[in-house]
């Protein structure tokens, strides 16, 4: 019995230290901050909360406009030579988190958040329309926003219904539910989204499998939301696809 007690003991203590270590962690298994680089497009700073945050520009001065909002490791700048050209009448805001791509700060699920808030309020006083596009992590950001501020059309690109509910799968023996601080809840904000949504998916994506996106769109009123499957694509290359590039297009 006494042996019992102490296996019982050495198991609950490891258990309990992995929990704190996934506390601890979460933000380095949540964020893959990219480096700043070099580029020719113009770059805007925002400074909010004593952080600096680079937001890259595109065609500037065009009436209507899209903020977009990337993945956990993803350079938005790798966008801007396509979006020059399947956007040739919008602004295009590509907005680096806080950690990202030369911006200041330490990436956090409710700084993302006021962050986005606050870009999309600086935009909004230069422009007549606002649109979005999130890609796999910033679908999360992206739900926030239009949940909290009038958006012509929204794109989501590999979306999820929660981190969470990702997160649970791959460690079920914790309630992450109450232990993570960044769950991304997509799915409770769709009843307060309005706007058209046009949501992409890879059919080969073992990033964000295909079951966490079904559960994110079956909170949307079937006649809100248009989806599209790109075929012979994965969560990373997706982007890549001509296909991608002609839905971005058209939709918006």
């Amino acid at each position: 019995m006494k042996k019992l007690k102490i296996v019982m003991g050495v198991i609950l203590t490891a258990y309990l230290l992995s929990a704190v270590l996934l506390i601890l962690f979460e933000g380095n298994l949540l964020y893959h901050p990219s480096a700043e680089t070099k580029h020719t497009f113009h770059t805007e700073i925002y400074s909010i909360d004593n952080e600096t945050l680079n937001v890259i520009v595109i065609n500037s001065g065009m009436p209507k406009a899209i903020i977009y909002f990337g993945g956990n490791a993803e350079a938005v700048v790798g966008n801007g030579i396509n979006f020059t050209r399947i956007f040739p009448d919008h602004t295009v805001y590509l907005t680096n988190y806080r950690g990202f791509g030369g911006s200041s700060g330490t990436p956090r699920e409710a700084e993302l958040y006021s962050d986005a808030e606050y870009i999309y309020d600086r935009v909004a006083n230069k422009h007549q329309q606002i649109s979005i596009i999130g890609r796999s992590l910033g679908t999360g950001v992206a739900t926030y926003i239009a949940a909290k501020r009038p958006v012509e059309k929204m794109v989501l690109v590999t979306p999820y219904d929660s981190i969470v509910s990702i997160a649970q799968d791959n460690y079920p023996l914790y309630p992450l539910s109450l232990l993570m601080r960044d769950q991304y809840n997509s799915a409770d904000r769709i009843s307060e989204i309005t706007c058209p949504t046009l949501v992409i998916l890879a059919d080969n994506d073992l990033v964000i499998p295909a079951k966490y996106s079904s559960q994110l769109l079956s909170q949307f009123p079937a006649e809100q939301v248009n989806v599209e499957t790109i075929k012979d694509s994965t969560h990373s290359n997706i982007v890549e696809k001509d296909r991608y590039l002609s839905l971005l297009a058209g939709y918006l």
